[in-house]
């Protein structure tokens, strides 16, 4: 086919010659000159010519008209393009031809237009880059903090004996436990407690077996019926400088031990209201106090400890010494077996119950500040919870017949006071710096199961209802909040004795 399209190998062929004749010889891009889209190359038909019937970019159209030359001219006005015809020769407008193509000195054009571009940047680029940075920090809310941080972390603080600790209160605190019952997370009542001092070595607040709530204001006692709400003021220092240091009430009856910040220990029938009896002996104010049937044992700021027979005229049976600054915790076990006593010097000392001078059956030392909360279990009484201060801020757990350590739990704040209860198996801290909350524990995996918020200083003591519902927390911000937090549920009470009562009856038949 002589009038056919020329075969590829003879097309390239063609555009290879008239290349070189058009570059005389030169193979820069540079020298090309650039073709529209749509126009092809001549044939080699307009240069010998020889005549191409097909050629959108010959010199002859199919209608036999003159064609545009290489140079742009046109020989005839009326040039038609043929419709809907593929180009035998038109390359693709988006992919250019590589084999007529300089990548070398593209690739060179490239490079050095990007060095142009940097040698032509002005002076101040990094200013406004750094500008422009600072204000994208800005929009973002990252400034003046990191995205990633591949450092490690800050080392722990030493244990050491250190009452300036700086301490951070983390965010992922103890584990949360899963409680099956409601606890009301607001306070049932709050009362006002003003002129209520704050120190955290003072025990100022006790509540008694029949239902009577003391706290001692300034240089004033006062009584709160929880029955009927009824608020009756017990007594007041006549001496402004003087004030209530603590109270305590006796396990059964109306007989209410305050201590004073002149070291006497006065007796008073809240029924009666009268001054029973004014025990002295302590050369400082008396910080806490607690009872053990008609002992009553009293710690100074001194560091000694008095046991008081309150039935006999010399009332001093015994005296305490082993701690070396202020006794701020004392609590007798419910048997009556031991005496724990805590101190502002750290430690705790464990008393037999014998009525001498004898040293201290234990002295622990683990925890690292004041101790002052201080409980003991009421279903295990060889088990003691002691809390730390400020500098400490953990719950201990004592094994008192070996004097051993069972467990030591974070608490992230410092701890005051702690109450158990021993319907559910949970005990209650409450705390100070920086959290001023209160928290209720699972035992004995010691899991958190809530947090009571409400306080806005921190919690300075607790005392717990006679039947054991509701906890009374006083704090620094003068104000007394009452929390039924261990409610007992009288259906599921009831439904768990039934099976302890029907095994009594059949063991009293089976006797008779």
């Amino acid at each position: 086919m002589q009038g056919g399209p020329l075969m590829r190998w003879q097309r390239k062929a063609q555009e290879t010659s008239l290349r070189s004749h058009t570059d005389n010889g030169s193979s820069s891009p540079l020298k090309i000159k650039p073709r529209t889209p749509g126009k092809g190359l001549p044939s080699s038909s307009c240069v010998a010519g020889a005549k191409t019937p097909k050629s959108p970019g010959g010199c002859k159209t199919p209608g036999g008209k003159s064609g545009e030359s290489l140079n742009g001219s046109r020989s005839s006005k009326n040039t038609k393009t043929p419709s809907n015809k593929t180009p035998g020769r038109q390359q693709d407008r988006f992919i250019p031809c590589r084999s007529t193509t300089d990548m070398e000195y593209g690739h060179y054009a490239l490079m050095k237009k990007c060095d142009d571009d940097v040698e032509n940047e002005p002076a101040n680029g990094n200013e406004n880059k750094q500008e422009y940075q600072e204000h994208l920090k800005e929009a973002m809310e990252v400034k003046d903090c990191k995205i990633l941080n591949f450092r490690t972390k800050a080392p722990t603080a030493s244990n050491s004996n250190n009452l300036h600790v700086l301490y951070s209160c983390g965010k992922v605190g103890a584990k949360q436990s899963t409680s099956s019952r409601f606890i009301p997370k607001e306070p049932d009542r709050i009362l006002d407690a003003p002129e209520m001092l704050d120190d955290y070595y003072l025990n100022l607040m006790d509540w008694s077996q029949n239902n009577i709530l003391t706290v001692a204001l300034g240089n004033g006692v006062f009584l709160w019926n929880a029955d009927n709400g009824t608020i009756t003021e017990l007594m007041e220092l006549s001496i402004p400088e003087e004030y209530i240091s603590c109270v305590s009430w006796v396990q059964e009856g109306a007989i209410l031990a305050v201590g004073l910040s002149t070291g006497v220990v006065q007796l008073w029938d809240t029924d009666q209201q009268k001054l029973v009896r004014s025990m002295t002996g302590h050369a400082a104010r008396v910080g806490s106090m607690s009872w053990n049937a008609h002992i009553l044992s009293s710690g100074s700021r001194t560091g000694a400890i008095h046991h008081h027979d309150v039935r006999i005229a010399n009332h001093q049976v015994a005296l305490l010494e082993n701690h070396t600054q202020e006794v701020c915790g004392l609590k007798w076990s419910p048997d009556g077996r031991h005496l724990a006593s805590g101190g502002n010097d750290n430690l705790i000392n464990i008393w037999s119950n014998q009525m001498s001078s004898a040293p201290p059956v234990y002295t622990l030392t683990d925890h690292q500040a004041a101790v002052k909360a201080m409980a003991w279990c009421p279903w295990k009484p060889y088990l003691l919870a002691t809390g730390g201060g400020t500098a400490d801020r953990h719950i201990r757990m004592w094994n008192i017949q070996s004097g051993a350590s069972v467990g030591a739990y974070d608490t992230e704040s410092q701890v005051c006071s702690i109450l158990w209860s021993s319907e559910h198996k949970e005990l209650i801290s409450g705390h100070g710096y920086a959290l001023n909350h209160l928290r209720i524990w699972k035992y004995p995996t010691m899991t958190k199961v809530v947090d009571l918020v409400g306080h806005k200083s921190r919690v300075l003591c607790m005392a717990m209802s006679p039947d054991g519902t509701t906890v009374a927390s006083a704090a620094a911000d003068e104000t007394i909040r009452l929390w039924k937090c261990f409610a007992v549920d009288k259906q599921v009470k009831k439904a768990a004795s039934k099976p302890e009562k029907n095994l009594t009856s059949g063991l009293s038949m089976c006797i008779r």
